[in-house]
């Protein structure tokens, strides 16, 4: 701590400020779960384009 100074002691101060907060108000459980309906929807839509791409034979030179 002897190594930090005033601007390093504010931002630090100001970092587990915001950590608490986000703690305390349940805004990481928001955005989990926001994160996996969003991991569902994307791996719905690569299913779906998977399963196109095998009944219509063509190939995808993307990758």
């Amino acid at each position: 701590m002897t190594k930090l100074s005033g601007f390093g002691l504010l931002v630090l101060g100001a970092v587990l400020v915001i950590l608490g907060l986000v703690f305390r108000l349940g805004i990481i459980q928001w955005l989990i779960d926001i994160t996996g309906l969003i991991l569902i929807i994307l791996g719905i839509v690569i299913v779906v384009v998977g399963i196109i791409s095998m009944f219509t034979g063509k190939k995808s030179s993307d990758f």
